[in-house]
């Protein structure tokens, strides 16, 4: 992949990843609406909340908390910017894990009670999660022999889901914690329908929740390319296969998290790290063999 390629890819994810995710978000909450038996606002309706969030002053807590929701949202942005210009996958990994930090200190320097409750179960979700997203990294370096992004779709004919279809089982599974959706979403609730609360993110208003709203539609958008990057291939064609598998891993988290009540954090530890195991370590077995 040229330099120019990259930087083409990169200023794409920059400008159409918001546009992108946040339109997902809109039609989310209007199937969610149907599920629920109401009509919905409108697709377009997480752009003007986030217009209206944007347009409001700052209050921030302090202004330490203000640098630490910078840094998450540039961090986050960095990971996507190395994700989509093909660059080291496990690279991208440490710098969502970097950029989760950030967040963790910002809800903390506030000294809220809720905010320290959405803190504690912040980390319980990264716990939850790193494990597991590590270990896809790993696994595409050992089916491709490779983290390099671009190197790892132009070095296959065959789709990597026919040689890791355990770790894709097993990040499907820990993306409904990454998105916040039911019933992993102990820290913050993706949709208000769990609590008043919002945990984590109680004491950002204005442009600070802006700016981790942005933030997360950025992240999410990262998500989703790796699912896609289970499908993808040196053929051009494969890029359908990959968006058609990340429309359905969408729908199916929304289906989730409204077919789904809240579970304790106990048994979300334990789900999540029975899964990685499992289907990870299966994997690991079997891609030996195959490799092997």
């Amino acid at each position: 992949m040229t330099i120019q390629t990259r930087v083409i890819f990169a200023i794409c994810y920059l400008i159409l990843c918001p546009f992108i995710i946040g339109l997902l978000d809109g039609f989310d909450r209007k199937i969610s609406a149907r599920m629920q038996g109401r009509r919905g606002p409108s697709v377009l309706q997480p752009f003007f909340d986030l217009k209206k969030l944007f347009e409001k002053e700052f209050l921030t807590a302090n202004k330490s908390q203000l640098f630490m929701i910078r840094s998450y949202l540039c961090f986050i942005v960095l990971s996507g910017i190395l994700f989509f210009a093909g660059f080291d996958l496990l690279l991208v990994v440490f710098s969502l894990s970097t950029a989760a930090i950030f967040l963790i200190l910002a809800s903390t320097s506030t000294h809220s009670p809720y905010s320290a409750q959405g803190t504690h179960r912040e980390l319980v979700q990264i716990m939850s999660c790193e494990p597991m997203e590590l270990l896809v990294a790993v696994g595409f370096y050992l089916a491709a022999e490779t983290f390099n992004i671009s190197e790892i779709i132009a070095g296959t004919a065959s789709p990597y889901i026919m040689y890791l279809p355990g770790f894709f089982v097993g990040f499907v599974f820990i993306l409904t914690i990454k998105f916040r959706k039911s019933p992993f979403d102990i820290a913050t609730s993706h949709h208000a329908h769990q609590e008043v609360i919002k945990g984590v993110t109680s004491e950002m208003v204005g442009k600070e929740y802006a700016m981790v709203t942005l933030a997360e539609w950025y992240e999410n958008g990262i998500l989703l390319g790796i699912v896609g990057l289970f499908f993808l291939t040196n053929n051009i064609l494969s890029v359908i296969g990959a968006v058609a598998a990340i429309l359905v891993v969408w729908f199916l988290e929304i289906l989730i998290d409204n077919t789904s009540a809240r579970v304790k954090w106990q048994l979300m530890l334990k789900l999540a790290w029975g899964v990685t195991i499992v289907a990870a370590g299966m994997n690991l077995f079997l891609l030996e063999i195959i490799k092997g």
